[in-house]
């Protein structure tokens, strides 16, 4: 049989000049993490230490270890699962290979050979100028020459990431001892058939005797079949009878089975190869119908609006990601009614770990090909590479069933058309080969059960511009770099596969990346944890739309450019989803962070999450309540993704920010499964001026109420016309966003522009101008206001008792954000420019009690059901604004039609209690955009929700983990909330 023994101990490191002593070496791992352990180098990730750092990455390192001699088979493999990048290999002196790819494994015969193995990296960007110096110049939306050799691409730097340019034996590394022969390669094509499960497995031998005789033998799920080997292959067909079908998060449970396959001789196993895998069909329907070209991903048989997030490597030295690690990041994700992550083009191939925890949480993967953001030169040595790498990689990853799509590239395509690629080319590759020629052509060979996507975005062909929103993907990059988030709701795309907002991280996160430094907006290592292009400037101007700056008070600023990140992402996504199934999905940049850092991230870089994270539990929920506009109207868009039909009573009630009621209706709702529904708002319930606004409570059962005209928009077709306004208001109460304008357009017919140009832009990054131009005004010529000036502060509320149960109304639900978002005559415009609209204020959900529906058994007063449950199609999810939980399954939206600078709001007053484990918040006024930063009392503390919006009289029970010691004084002092302008 097989032997492996990992080969993890005796390794030193040392630097081939001797400025480094020889020091010991942890294998996997990597130069930068040894220089770390030893006090060579100080942590990159803390203050400005990343640039005393960079001289590591352009010196050469040796990595050394003895090898002893091992007997008892016929032949001795030393296996590399990962070099990281450029190596020769020697053992006892004599040269075995060379290598020159991270996203690949070596094997290297040495049989009856020990001594001093020796592994030798050259400097990766000593190889990056060989080869551009040999292929020539090609462009890059960074300077870093990352695309002239195969390696993590951010591992040189990102709009997010530090530049640390990493070297080592990232991946573990064994011997391997065998005699007769072994398995080289199982790719394994697992398909349902009329309800049976089947399971082929195409098996490649290498023999050290070529006349023994070999067999196969495999089994699935009770069944054993045995086949043999002709010459170094065989097949294996194996069938399931009443196999259970695999279905991704929030859709049914995800069943795995065991497969193992023997290799034997006369009966005696020589080895053998072991996975799980699941039953599934999955396809992507790009028809073209009325709107364009689709882009729905379906299993099996069920179309889905993909609830995505994008993912980056956890750690810029990927060695240190750990299964727990893997298993905690993608939990969180799950958590938050994640169902899709797209492993994003410019980091690696992730390990096992990554897609069997995806397997156990049903979260499906979207697996780009490692190129991201540059022209790749397609001659050798490269050519050979990347055919190697996708060729290897796409039989490792064929048995994971949430493996669901192949995309060969981000954004090459597009930065051909609109980067300015075309011309300074002149003729010369640039990677169109790959994403059009070779990869497709792997995929289909090797594993024909996936579709495959030439890039991210692309339209489907050269036909149309590679971002034209109205086909296949779309990446929505205008909004951040130069418009309002309001401009969302100016297209509707097929699917949006980037968008995003930039946010700093947890304070907790920025004090211990900062240590010793007066932290403030500008301070020198705060803006050197900020990446983007003109990133601060961007914050600064988005924040302005809505908000005053607040100048000189860091503690402000860093909880209003929260607040704007979680409303801007809602604006994009309850507008998207509400125009299901034209829209198929949205995919948040980004989910997770490398290091601690300013970005687009949900989960910072010390695994904190932000408001952000909690805004996407109630953004994803299966059921979510949006105010939006269909043309002059105002409407309830009631997206119900969940398997059960959705019906009851909608409670509308036009309030003042005082708290009075001015008028009130009940209406009758009913959404079918997997269909969004629009419910008219009467012309007496459009709240009029700034001291009104809308409250929508959805209750699960179906009380008796006026009848309204529905529109039931289902996945099987799309839905005629264009949209408006996407006010969304936020499922769970988030409210649509004032001087707002709702202006939004169809996308498909709205006028955007497509075509190239020098405005083009290139993704997050430059100031350019992304290929299409959303910046169609919605038509009304009227102007947003730019900036509500609530302050962010923290209300001056009397302090009840620990334990006062203070239970005068519905508690709020739990970050219930109702952001709301004007729509409809808020005189805000859509157009691109300082005068941008003001997208979707906040206005967060009102509140009864998500926190209830936590699970943490807080009470939600007024109706509202505490054990509305927070998993995915709960509404009531705690963690993000909005889950009012009125009534079992309820959830409420807000909708304010002026800016907030306009908003006369009342100074906010509360009560706070602490007991073990939690916080509970009564309002005495409406209190908006409520936060307790729980990092604050502890740097552990954690809390179950973000933001959150209380009417008068209601309460929410904010759960805290990790805070040792509850303090009143010290619970307000972490508690924010919005406050009337000065």
């Amino acid at each position: 049989m097989l032997q492996a023994t990992p080969l993890t101990e005796g390794w030193i490191l040392r630097h081939s000049d001797g400025t480094v002593d020889e020091l010991p070496a942890v294998v996997p791992g990597c130069v930068h993490t040894d220089l770390l352990a030893a006090g060579v180098i100080p942590d990159p990730f803390l203050g400005r230490n990343e640039t005393e750092v960079a001289w590591v990455g352009r010196r050469d390192w040796t990595y050394e270890t003895d090898l002893v001699p091992l007997n008892g088979h016929e032949q001795t493999d030393l296996v590399f699962d990962g070099l990281d990048t450029v190596a020769e290999i020697l053992l006892d002196g004599r040269l075995l290979g060379r290598t020159r790819n991270m996203h690949r494994s070596y094997r290297f015969d040495v049989t009856g050979m020990s001594g001093r193995l020796a592994v030798r990296f050259v400097s990766a960007y000593a190889e990056a100028e060989a080869v551009r110096g040999k292929l020539g110049e090609r462009p890059a939306a960074y300077a870093e020459p990352y695309q002239y050799l195969r390696k993590m691409a951010c591992s040189f730097g990102w709009d997010w990431g530090p530049t640390l340019v990493t070297a080592g034996i990232w991946r573990p590394v064994r011997l391997e001892r065998w005699s007769t022969a072994r398995i080289a390669r199982v790719r394994p094509l697992v398909t349902v058939e009329q309800g049976v499960g089947v399971v082929e497995l195409a098996v490649d031998v290498e023999r050290a005797r070529v006349e023994a005789p070999l067999t196969v033998e495999a089994t699935v799920g009770g069944e054993r079949v045995r086949a043999s080997v002709d010459g170094t292959q065989g097949v294996v067909r194996l069938e399931v009878p009443g196999a259970r079908l695999w279905w991704p998060h929030g859709y049914g449970e995800q069943p795995l089975y065991d497969v193992e396959l023997t290799l034997l001789h006369e009966d005696r196993p020589l080895d053998v190869w072991r996975r799980r895998v699941g039953f599934r069909s999955v396809e992507v329907d790009r028809a073209a119908d009325a709107h364009g070209t689709g882009f729905t991903l379906v299993v099996n048989g069920e179309r889905l609006f993909a609830r995505g997030v994008n993912w980056i490597p956890d750690d810029v030295f990927p060695s240190r990601i750990t299964r727990e690690r893997y298993r905690e990041r993608l939990g969180q994700a799950a958590d938050a009614g994640v169902d899709l992550v797209r492993v994003w083009g410019g980091g690696i191939y992730e390990s096992e770990d990554f897609y069997d925890a995806c397997d156990e949480l049903g979260l499906l993967v979207w697996q780009d090909f490692p190129f991201a953001c540059a022209a790749y030169p397609e001659e050798q040595p490269l050519r050979g590479e990347v055919e190697a790498e996708a060729r290897e990689n796409v039989v490792r990853l064929m048995p994971h069933p949430s493996l669901v799509l192949w995309n060969g590239n981000n954004e090459n395509l597009w930065g051909f058309r609109d980067w300015g690629w075309e011309a300074r080319l002149a003729g010369d590759s640039w990677g169109e080969g790959y994403y059009l020629g070779v990869l497709p052509r792997v995929v289909a060979e090797l594993d024909p059960t996936r579709p495959y996507t030439a890039g991210s975005p692309w339209s489907g062909s050269w036909e149309h511009h590679p971002n034209d929103p109205a086909h296949g993907t779309h990446h929505s990059w205008e909004v951040w770099n130069r418009e309002d988030y309001a401009e969302y709701r100016g297209e509707v795309p097929r699917f949006v596969a980037e968008f995003g907002w930039q946010a700093p991280p947890a304070y907790a996160t920025l004090a211990r990346a900062l240590p010793g430094e007066v932290l403030a907006a500008d301070s020198p290592g705060v803006l050197h944890h900020q990446k983007a292009d003109d990133g601060n400037g961007k914050l600064r101007r988005g924040l302005e739309r809505h908000f005053a700056f607040p100048e000189g008070d860091f503690d402000r600023w860093h909880y209003l450019m929260q607040v704007n990140q979680a409303r801007a992402v809602a604006a994009g996504i309850e507008h998207w989803r509400s125009h299901w199934p034209v829209c198929a999905g949205t995919v948040v940049w980004q989910l997770n962070d490398c290091w601690p850092v300013t970005s687009w991230a949900a989960i910072d870089g010390d695994g904190r999450e932000k408001p952000l994270y909690h805004e996407l539990r109630r953004l994803y929920a299966d059921r979510l309540l949006t105010v939006q506009t269909r043309g002059q109207k105002l409407v309830l868009a009631a997206v119900n993704q969940a398997a059960e039909p959705w019906a009851g009573v909608l409670r509308l009630r036009r309030m003042s920010v005082d708290g009075e009621v001015i008028a009130e209706a009940k209406l009758d709702f009913r959404a079918p499964r997997r269909t969004v529904t629009d419910v008219t708002v009467p012309p007496e319930l459009v709240p009029a001026g700034p001291k009104e606004f809308l409250v929508a409570d959805a209750g699960g059962d179906g009380g008796a109420g006026r009848g309204v005209a529905v529109d039931a928009h289902t996945g099987r077709g799309p839905v005629a016309g264009t949209d408006r306004g996407g006010n969304a208001g936020t499922g769970r109460g988030a409210a649509a966003g004032p001087g707002e304008d709702a202006a939004a357009r169809d996308g498909h017919d709205s006028g955007t522009k497509t075509g190239a140009g020098p405005e083009a832009g290139r993704g997050r990054d430059p100031g350019t101008k992304a290929g299409t131009d959303a910046a169609a005004s919605a038509g009304d010529g009227s102007e947003a206001e730019t900036g509500a000036d609530p302050e962010a502060g923290r209300g001056r509320g009397s302090e009840a008792g620990a334990g006062a149960s203070q239970d005068t109304g519905a508690g709020a639900g739990p970050g219930e954000d109702a952001t709301a978002r004007d729509g409809h005559g808020s005189g805000t415009k859509t157009g691109a420019g300082p005068e941008a609209g003001r997208g979707r204020d906040p206005g967060t959900k009102a509140g009864t009690d998500a926190a209830a529906s936590a699970g943490d058994g807080s009470e939600a007063e007024t109706g509202a059901d505490p054990e509305a449950g927070r998993g995915r199609g709960s509404e009531a999810g705690a963690g993000g604004s909005q889950d009012a939980g009125i009534g079992p399954g309820g959830l409420r939206a807000l909708y304010f039609p002026s800016p907030d600078r306009e908003i006369p709001y009342p100074r906010p007053e509360f009560d706070v209690a602490v007991a073990p484990g939690g916080v509970t918040v009564t309002a005495r006024t409406l209190v908006r955009d409520l936060l307790l930063q729980a990092d604050r009392l502890e740097p552990e503390a954690r809390a179950d929700r973000g933001l959150v919006t209380l009417l008068p009289g209601e309460r929410v029970t904010i759960g805290v983990s990790g805070w040792q010691t509850p303090d009143p004084d010290a619970a307000r002092s972490a508690l924010y909330c919005l406050e009337p302008s000065r």
